[in-house]
């Protein structure tokens, strides 16, 4: 969720290789047997622990942010999202930059990962920049008690997965996603779907972008769900850039 889907060139001082090689996640090839879902989530939060600035997450970022999150989009087959934060943060266009699209297809990977929409209702419609311009063709996970009609309009334009009776299954997502050769997700939030994520025991890795902000109010946390949960991490590493800082932490065991 560390801002909009549409990402710009970054300065020429990131070092890429040095990121690409900080972020790389060891999961079995897509497609091959026995492939299970990975899933990586990757927020932005101020020094005082807000998720969003002026209602929204990339308002904390900056070049440096936005140049990361091509990188870990890079890493994964599918960026996972849900529908509220594809409209306010204007999801729609390219996942990664032309220098990381070609990273992927060096190494036999398309050009882009796909992009996965969560949503219960199904209010986003068909002619939303997420599938109007999206260079991939993009994925919308829901569940069975979501408007049939509202299904057949959105399969004209995407992919879609049905988990869950009536509220998305996300594990069952996730093993759709990776049986249909997909095994490494991306999840940019919003705080809903990242503590519902949590809260199923779904989150193999967080990376987390600490803004050098104090933004006060009353602002979301990262992740938020009806109810508490203790998920153990350990830190991957600390990484200082030219204004923030990049942490990564994996399951603690």
């Amino acid at each position: 969720m560390s801002g909009a889907a549409s990402v710009g060139p970054g300065r020429a001082s990131f070092d890429a290789d040095r990121m690409h090689a900080a972020y790389a996640v060891d999961v079995v090839d897509a497609g091959a047997p026995g492939a299970e879902a990975f899933c990586r989530v990757n927020m932005v939060a101020s020094l005082d622990g807000a998720a969003t600035l002026g209602g929204r997450s990339g308002s904390l970022g900056a070049h440096e942010d936005q140049r990361l999150l091509s990188v870990l989009r890079s890493h994964a087959d599918v960026v996972l999202v849900g529908a509220g934060t594809v409209e306010v943060e204007g999801y729609g266009g390219a996942a990664v930059v032309d220098a990381d699209a070609a990273w992927r297809t060096a190494r036999g990977r398309e050009p882009q990962p796909r992009f996965a929409v969560v949503s219960s209702r199904l209010g986003l419609p068909p002619r939303h920049p997420f599938f109007t311009d999206a260079v991939a063709r993009p994925l919308v996970v829901t569940s069975e008690h979501a408007p049939a009609d509202r299904r057949a309009a959105l399969a004209e334009v995407a992919d879609v997965i049905v988990s869950g009776e009536h509220r998305v299954d996300l594990g069952g997502a996730l093993d759709e996603l990776a049986a249909r050769g997909m095994p490494s997700v991306l999840c940019e939030g919003g705080p809903g779907l990242y503590g519902a994520l949590a809260e199923a025991d779904l989150v193999d890795e967080t990376c987390l972008t600490l803004s050098p902000t104090i933004v006060a109010g009353d602002a979301p946390r990262t992740a938020s769900s009806a109810h508490e949960v203790a998920r153990r991490m350990r830190l991957v590493h600390a990484i200082a850039g030219e204004r923030m800082l990049f942490l990564r932490y994996g399951r603690a065991g």
